[in-house]
């Protein structure tokens, strides 16, 4: 259920990032819940590796190096995902930061709600 829970958040982070940022566009909600399972499931799979491989430029900028990997990865879905766009990679950086911290803010509403 928990699982279900942050993959229905992420795609309904992706659908309001496509409300804020001009050049971030996710046609459907159905579009939104395919992309959110794409980086789910890139998350755990390749992200720590890429992490590890980039350990130096996180621990000079404090961790803030995960945003342009996340950027990268959302960059990379809208290159195969059809009714998903990102057409530039400051517009992927920008909402790759929007997406996080409305995910963050939605999974903290529903850790404290099931408490």
């Amino acid at each position: 259920m928990k699982i279900l829970s942050k993959l229905l958040i992420t795609a309904l982070a992706l659908l309001v990032v496509t409300e804020l940022i001009p050049g971030f566009f996710v046609e459907s909600f159905y579009i939104a819940v395919i992309v959110a399972l794409i980086f789910g499931v890139i998350n755990i799979t390749i992200k720590p590796i890429i992490t590890i491989l980039t350990l130096p430029i996180h621990l000079l900028t404090l961790g803030l190096f995960s945003f342009v990997i996340n950027a990268l990865m959302l960059w990379f879905i809208s290159s195969f995902v059809s009714g998903f766009v990102i057409e530039s990679f400051l517009v992927a950086l920008i909402g790759a930061f929007v997406l996080a911290v409305l995910s963050f803010i939605g999974n903290k509403l529903i850790e404290s709600e099931s408490r």
